[in-house]
């Protein structure tokens, strides 16, 4: 039970250099959907109560007395444990994992920049749109002419491309289907 407890306070002193870096709680909320506010309490709760713990012990372990345990306990047994006790190392986990992590930020940062500039591209041509649009008679006003001349690719054009009503592909004569089987 003795060596039981002084491995454990090993371990906290351990734990504790672990908990030197700090997580900015709140920039990290921000970033937390909506939908996932309420995990994210129950995780930062759990955190919080660990970290608590940890705190609660302190930094280094208590000093021992062996002289003391010397006259309580067999000497031969005491001296034992304490060449036990001091050649204990608890050892610091080795970082592995920043290297992936910050490759895998990289990675991120990449996709999120690609993503960003595609965004400001259809950004972009919707304003060009809008503008477009917003340049145009009301279509209370515009004719069907006006509306060719607005939208060539949508307006009806009966001379280059008449359609028939619904105007819709497969009502039109001709229309083969993709899903048909093919005639030898």
């Amino acid at each position: 039970m003795f060596l039981h407890n002084l491995l454990l306070s090993r371990i906290e002193m351990a734990a504790r250099r672990i908990t030197a870096s700090t997580v900015n709680w709140a920039s990290l909320a921000e970033r937390v959907p909506a939908n996932q506010k309420a995990s994210f309490a129950n995780f930062k709760s759990k955190s919080d109560s660990y970290l608590r713990a940890v705190m609660a012990n302190p930094e280094n372990p208590p000093k021992i007395d062996w002289a003391f345990y010397k006259k309580l306990v067999t000497p031969a047994m005491v001296d034992t444990f304490q060449q036990k006790y001091e050649a204990l190392k608890v050892p610091y986990p080795a970082d592995n994992v920043s290297a992936s992590i910050d490759a895998q930020a990289k990675e991120t940062k990449s996709e999120v920049d690609s993503f960003v500039k595609s965004s400001k591209d259809r950004i972009s041509g919707y304003e060009s749109e809008i503008s477009h649009i917003k340049g145009l008679l009301p279509y209370e006003q515009m004719t069907l002419e006006d509306y060719r001349d607005a939208f060539p690719e949508k307006a009806l054009d009966p001379i280059n491309r008449p359609t028939f009503w619904p105007h819709t592909p497969e009502d039109q004569v001709g229309y083969k289907s993709k899903d048909a089987p093919v005639d030898h």
